[in-house]
């Protein structure tokens, strides 16, 4: 089953990368010798996306997030593992390496 873990921050440039950088990349290593490995990124915070809708033909754009919060989507692993619970399992080991809240998500088949 593939999942993604995203990592959940609450404001950006507030953590030193490499303080955590270690760990992440001990993290990353780990999936890759399981197998459980397929991808992982951090991406920009979400005050500089741009959010499309061409929904209709309308062919509209505007800058910044889809819905304000204090929290946004920082990077992701997408895993591909044999049960929730191991997903769960990496979730708890991913938090604690980058030292964020991970939500855990199934792709649909």
């Amino acid at each position: 089953m593939r999942y993604m873990l995203c990592v959940i921050d609450t404001r950006p440039g507030t953590v030193d990368p490499s303080e955590v950088g270690v760990a992440i990349d001990a993290f990353n290593d780990q999936l890759e010798a399981n197998g459980y490995w397929i991808m992982a990124a951090g991406i920009e915070p979400s005050h500089a996306s741009t959010v499309v809708d061409n929904r209709g033909g309308k062919s509209q754009s505007s800058n910044g997030p889809l819905v304000q919060s204090d929290e946004y989507i920082s990077g992701f692993w997408i895993v591909d593992v044999p049960s929730h619970e191991i997903a769960l399992q990496l979730a708890h080991e991913g938090s604690k390496a980058c030292n964020r809240k991970v939500d855990v998500r199934a792709f649909l088949r």
